[in-house]
């Protein structure tokens, strides 16, 4: 496997592998140039990466409101 998340360069969002949101994107064809693969979450983090409200709704939220805070 190519790493723990996956991610879409473009959005800078990333999830998990089994994500259906990405699987749905993939399946169509237009989202496999753009995808990067992330060891951790730290790791996508720390590339400006944002999480997924599909697959990883608890840590969008966390996310969603540390940005709506500053």
């Amino acid at each position: 496997m190519p790493g723990t998340y996956g991610g879409h360069r473009k959005t800078k969002v990333y999830g998990s592998m089994d994500c259906p949101s990405a699987i749905r994107s993939i399946n169509k064809g237009g989202y496999v140039t753009n995808r990067v693969f992330f060891v951790d979450e730290q790791t996508a983090i720390a590339a400006g990466f944002r999480p997924c409200a599909s697959c990883l709704p608890e840590k969008y939220a966390i996310w969603k409101s540390q940005l709506e805070n500053k």
